[in-house]
């Protein structure tokens, strides 16, 4: 990469840090500064807020605790290591591209996924739930499961273990590190689509089956930004497709 992105790349782990969403404006020089769509960097605002909001509203947190073995707690748990690997990928890829729209949508994953799994820790932590369980099991037995009732845990399915959906295989992680130029900046948006759709259902699921209000909000300010970002990079996909 350029000389000139030494300090774009400090600015991002300074607002990983702090939360600062204005680092990308003081972190990338104006030249390269993309046309991203407005209406999109002005959801991700939202969401950050809205989730800053319910960060500080402990009492709402608080008022209604839910179960280990609840749809909130699984939900909350899931996404956060949902979270994680779109985190790894928008990182990975801002090492590969040269791209300024591809590289500013991969910022903007990598700063609101990090504070949203921050609050989702928090909240467990609040609760006094653990951070670990058997993953997928609320989306896989939560039927009639309402997590404020008797501990019985998740109900099992004949359908078996859950696969949590849209999750790219460590092959692929490992193609999209070895590209570069365009090709990772195709493969990123690719493997990111179905990523995102995978967490769009995640979180539609929660919002049918979370008991605790701030979770149902949570996952549905999720299908807002998540649904809009899809469509974003499919544009983006189709445009250089097409180039």
């Amino acid at each position: 990469m350029p000389a000139e992105e030494t300090g774009d790349e400090a600015g991002l782990e300074r607002a990983q840090e702090t939360g600062d969403e204005s680092g990308l404006e003081r972190a990338t020089p104006r030249s390269r500064r993309p046309r991203w769509p407005l209406v999109l960097l002005g959801l991700v605002g939202a969401v950050v807020l809205a989730l800053g909001m319910f960060a500080l509203g402990r009492a709402s947190v608080v008022g209604v605790v839910p179960l280990s073995s609840s749809p909130d707690a699984g939900f909350l748990r899931d996404m956060q290591t949902h979270h994680s690997q779109a985190v790894e990928m928008a990182l990975i890829v801002r090492e590969r591209s040269d791209d300024p729209e591809v590289r500013a949508i991969a910022y903007d994953i990598a700063v609101s996924q990090s504070q949203q799994s921050g609050v989702m820790y928090g909240w467990l932590q609040l609760w006094g739930l653990p951070q670990a369980g058997e993953p997928m099991a609320w989306m896989a037995g939560a039927e009639g499961h309402s997590g404020h009732g008797p501990e019985t845990g998740p109900t099992p399915t004949a359908r078996g273990p859950a696969v949590m959906p849209g999750m790219a295989s460590r092959e692929q992680l490992d193609a999209l590190r070895a590209a570069s130029g365009a090709e990772a900046d195709a493969l990123f948006l690719r493997l990111m689509i179905a990523h995102h759709e995978g967490g769009i259902a995640m979180a539609r699921a929660a919002q049918a089956l979370a008991g605790v209000p701030v979770v149902r909000a949570l996952a549905g300010n999720a299908v807002e930004v998540q649904q809009a970002e899809v469509e974003a990079m499919t544009a983006l996909l189709a445009a250089r497709a097409g180039a």
